[in-house]
């Protein structure tokens, strides 16, 4: 008799995660499990008619910051709509475990500042089930949820747990001490890894560094050694210079991390990413890092740098939290109306006047475009309904001005009153140099590199970057015409395989018989970002923006079907994943 599968996925077209050409091909799923690829004769309680669909390894996004969400949303929107199947928390050396009882504010603040995470929204839905590291994953793993999670053990708590009020301050012995027994006691709990953020970009919402920022190397050396000693776990750094001349890290900050980053990697058998971009002001900065870390790895480092696969940068528009004419006086009696009474009277002529008269004026909002010069028009691009987000230097609002004879502050005003005050502006800060995608293009060909800097969950009022998943097959694999494409079957392995070898997951990331049933399958030809909105979905009524997808006809987790037709449904088959397998 025929055996009788869960699943048999029939006829699609599947790049299988390896890299190799895309074949086509019948999958067929038991408990949980891909058991059978290539010609599947047997039945099945649900057969999949694939023809003409792309079915590929659910995606593996290691960079994310549902710390908090993760505890009261199991779908963990808006990535659930956009392919992935695993999420790893935990990242920049920010987190809530461990956490002292009358810390949790500060946890917060941290967040907030540097996340962009409405702190309103982390009190109210943040339930604090937990102290130690430990008790963080079984309170995560009580909750069943769309997708796998894991995480790693971020600094800046651990450093908060032990040292308290002293936390910016240089650790003792016994401060390291008790740092080594946290680490060592979340590794063997399930931790994926250690994580680091040093950059002077990162400060909490009080205008403070992270706890850790400027620690010494050596710190971190001794962490580290735990790792190596255990054999567990990602070293996961943002480093200082990472944000370039346009942050507030001091000239030549990157090198100086790089030096202790490139020795620790030599002398540890486990691996590390730090977190590069290109810079808009030196966009080749990043290639001496590069060849930095190849020679590293020539000596025996397992070196990654995390990269991007678009603009790091923000939306601007009425619904951002960056609005360009929010330091204007006359805007204080608009900015608190609902939506719709907003663009009302924002179309006024009397109103529009004074407000392009004041903001031209000129002010120092802490996110107005002063703060970066006055000619960051010509950096600041239209987002339409195509969402270009590699945009030619003739598109952008300065260019578009001039050409129309009229102030780039009137057109920018006018582009957001379009469709009720929901249009955006792009205005990229890094990862644009020269006005193009090459430099990132670049980057993502070199194997050396692993794919993230999505940030699910986070900078909630500024961008939408979880979407960077989707965006890698339509725009990298389908749609560029500014330079060269990654094959389909690349992009497809820099979302499942590497991500997955990374952390050690050895279970997921590529179709084959014995591996997890985590799956896409997806209308290629179709496959497209929805116009990022503001939603009120958070705890408290927070706000945040968010960005859905077309093109995903399902989305199967362990075995379960949690999306179909860009729906979730009430399958709920994720889990905590604990340490690499």
């Amino acid at each position: 008799m025929a055996p009788m599968f869960d699943i048999i996925v029939k006829g699609a077209t599947v790049a299988d995660g390896t890299g190799e050409p895309a074949f086509t091909a019948d999958v067929a799923v038991q408990d949980g499990t891909v058991v059978e690829v290539g010609r599947v004769d047997g039945r099945a309680h649900r057969t999949i008619d694939a023809d003409g669909l792309l079915l590929t390894p659910g995606f593996v996004d290691i960079h994310t910051h549902f710390d908090g969400q993760a505890t009261w949303d199991p779908t963990l929107s808006p990535s659930c709509f956009h392919g992935v199947t695993t999420a790893i928390l935990g990242n920049c050396g920010i987190g809530f475990a461990p956490a002292r009882p009358g810390g949790h504010e500060w946890l917060i603040e941290l967040m907030e500042g540097v996340e962009d995470i409405p702190g309103a929204a982390l009190a109210e839905g943040i339930k604090w089930e937990w102290e130690t590291f430990p008790e963080y994953l079984d309170a995560l793993e009580r909750m069943p949820r769309v997708m796998d999670i894991g995480t790693h053990v971020p600094h800046a708590a651990v450093r908060a747990y032990v040292m308290g009020e002293r936390a910016h301050d240089l650790a003792t012995e016994d401060d390291l001490a008790a740092m080594v027994k946290i680490l060592e006691a979340s590794l063997d709990a399930g931790a994926l890894g250690f994580s680091t953020g040093r950059t002077a970009g990162h400060w909490d919402s009080r205008g403070r560094p992270v706890p850790g920022t400027y620690a010494p190397a050596e710190e971190l050396g001794v962490l580290l050694d735990v790792m190596t000693r255990k054999d567990m776990g990602v070293l996961e750094v943002v480093p200082a210079g990472v944000g370039g001349v346009e942050g507030r890290d001091k000239p030549g900050a990157l090198e100086t991390e790089l030096e202790w980053i490139l020795a620790y990697g030599k002398r540890s058998n486990r691996p590390l990413t730090f977190l590069i971009m290109q810079r808009m002001f030196e966009p080749d900065h990043w290639l001496g890092a590069f060849e930095a870390v190849r020679e590293a790895n020539r000596a025996g480092a397992s070196i990654r740098p995390q990269v991007a696969d678009r603009c790091f940068g923000v939306l601007l528009g009425v619904q951002s939290r960056m609005n360009p004419f929010r330091w204007a006086p006359s805007w204080a009696p608009i900015g608190e109306l609902p939506m719709a009474e907003r663009a009302r009277a924002m179309r006024d002529p009397g109103v529009r006047e004074r407000l392009i008269a004041e903001s031209e004026a000129g002010s120092e909002g802490p996110l107005s475009l002063d703060r970066f010069t006055r000619e960051s028009w010509d950096r600041v691009f239209p987002l339409d309904d195509t969402l270009d987000y590699e945009p030619a230097p003739e598109a952008s609002v300065g260019a578009i001005a001039r050409a129309r004879g009229m102030s780039p502050w009137e057109l920018g005003y006018d582009r957001f009153v379009e469709a009720g005050g929901t249009r955006f502006l792009l205005f990229p800060l890094l990862n644009f140099g020269r006005g193009s995608y090459d430099a990132v293009y670049e980057m993502m060909s070199d194997p050396m590199t692993v794919q993230g800097l999505g940030d699910g969950g986070a900078h909630s009022s500024l961008v939408c970057d979880a979407s960077m998943t989707t965006y890698m097959l339509t725009h990298w694999a389908r749609d560029r015409s500014r330079g060269p494409k990654l094959p389909l079957e690349i992009a497809v392995k820099r979302l499942t395989k590497d991500p997955s070898d990374l952390y050690g997951l050895g279970d997921r990331g590529v179709i084959a018989p014995g591996r997890r049933a985590d799956l896409n399958l997806i209308d290629f030809e179709g496959l497209a970002l929805g116009y990022p909105t503001r939603v009120e979905d958070l705890p408290a009524g927070a706000g945040r923006l968010t960005q859905r997808s077309e093109g995903y006809v399902e989305t199967i987790v362990a075995g379960e079907s949690v999306l179909v037709g860009g729906e979730l449904t009430d399958q709920r088959p994720g889990r905590v994943v604990r340490g690499a397998r």
